[in-house]
């Protein structure tokens, strides 16, 4: 029985000693210029879907808000509830962004 006991706590010991190797820390793999580029877009568009998220979740407690309110009147509603803002279209980073075409200026110089 003891026999036993001590294989099974020199195997545990063992198993121990070769997870510590397999856990130890690698050296991070050399990116190159399109990779850097793809995980900043990837983190953009990860931010960005975030903010969606949070705009679509803000929206969705407004109409429950409003339909609570609408079944309970006599309810008392928050004096300031902060409005819902939309984070607007995907804007890659880096990328120009679309300023405003000089209209009637520029058209009227001749």
């Amino acid at each position: 029985m003891r026999h036993a006991i001590r294989s099974w706590r020199l195997a545990l010991l063992a198993a121990a000693l070769a997870a510590g190797g397999a856990w130890a820390k690698l050296p991070a793999p050399q990116l190159t210029e399109e990779q850097k580029a793809a995980a900043e877009l990837a983190r953009a568009k990860a931010a960005h879907q975030a903010k969606v998220d949070a705009f679509k979740t803000c929206k969705a407690a407004e109409r429950a808000a409003e339909h609570y309110f609408k079944q309970h009147p006599q309810a008392a509603r928050p004096a300031n509830a902060p409005a819902c803002t939309d984070p607007g279209p995907f804007a890659a980073p880096g990328a120009p962004a679309a300023a405003p075409a000089p209209a009637a200026a520029s058209a009227k110089k001749s």
